[in-house]
């Protein structure tokens, strides 16, 4: 299939495109810099401006953008941006996907966890409800922004922590390094994750075999809480997991974000992709984490 990412020179897209190249599939991106080569297009996400030739061209299209949620502090500049980033990118996209004469048949584009909010005591699957807090906010405006006219088949794929060597989980690597592997905050409160292997597994299974629309949780299939992540964390690094961080200590160097990223109790179940029969390669945090550190 002819695959169209937008976003896709970040942890998640450059995983999605060598998942793509593996399986044979034909990949271009939509870029913001001038394009270095013939398989790019250039576009801009806040004004709109995307090459008619690229959404024509695409089988399938995968939407990545969004402004990092772990750069800190979150100022109102910085929240602005996080909604902006999203909305604005998606909503374009979904402009030009139909005005096209020949739109991609399906669109998968990015969400989050953060849709739920903090809700302790509860399973989360893709009917749950929506949550209270800034990124359920933000989530809710970004999905909305991706509902076109019946021209694509939709699905957003609300992502949870993403285990790997970068992004989200490299202040926990760094720190466990330095043996200050710590619990944060209770402990108790589920972390939603899954391993940048299943992640892009997932997102290339989405784009082009499921006949799933709307939202899918890209989570693993076995929920975890955040001091068995870091409890695991410690131990493939083969260091001690011996400090705590509290919870007011964590707001009063965070703010907000840290409610919204550390603090807040999510159980979510990949319910619609285990379903279809998606099978996970890891379906532990452990065997996760531990994976994170193999040589390739």
């Amino acid at each position: 299939m002819r695959i169209l990412i937008a976003g896709g020179s970040g942890l998640i897209g450059t995983a999605v495109k060598e998942e793509l190249g593996r399986l044979g599939h034909e990949v271009r991106c939509l870029v913001r810099s001038a394009p270095r080569n013939d398989s790019d297009w250039q576009w801009n996400p806040v004004t709109g401006s995307i090459p008619s030739e690229a959404i024509d061209w695409a089988d399938s299209l995968i939407g990545l953008s969004g402004a990092s949620l772990s750069r800190l502090p979150w100022t109102r500049r910085h929240r602005e941006e996080i909604l902006s980033s999203r909305v604005e990118a998606t909503r374009n996209l979904a402009r030009a996907i139909d005005g096209s004469a020949n739109p991609p048949r399906i669109w998968v584009n990015a969400s989050a966890v953060g849709y739920y909010g903090n809700r302790p005591g509860e399973v989360l699957d893709e009917s749950a409800r929506r949550g209270s807090g800034f990124l359920a906010e933000v989530v809710g405006q970004w999905e909305d922004a991706a509902k076109v006219s019946g021209k694509s088949r939709v699905v957003v794929v609300r992502t949870g922590i993403v285990v790997a060597s970068r992004g989200a989980f490299l202040p926990l690597i760094l720190a466990t390094r330095l043996g200050l592997g710590s619990r944060i905050g209770s402990g108790t409160q589920h972390w939603p994750w899954i391993s940048v292997r299943d992640e892009a597994r997932a997102i290339v299974y989405l784009a082009t075999e499921s006949k799933i629309s709307g939202p899918v949780n890209l989570v693993g299939p076995n929920p975890a809480t955040s001091v068995e992540c870091t409890r695991a964390l410690a131990a493939a690094l083969r260091r001690p997991h011996w400090l705590w961080l509290p919870s007011w200590l964590l707001r009063l160097v965070m703010g907000r974000a840290a409610d919204e990223l550390l603090l807040s109790d999510q159980q979510v179940v990949p319910k619609l992709l285990e379903s279809e029969g998606f099978e996970f390669e890891h379906s532990t945090v452990d065997s996760a984490i531990t994976a994170m550190f193999e040589p390739n």
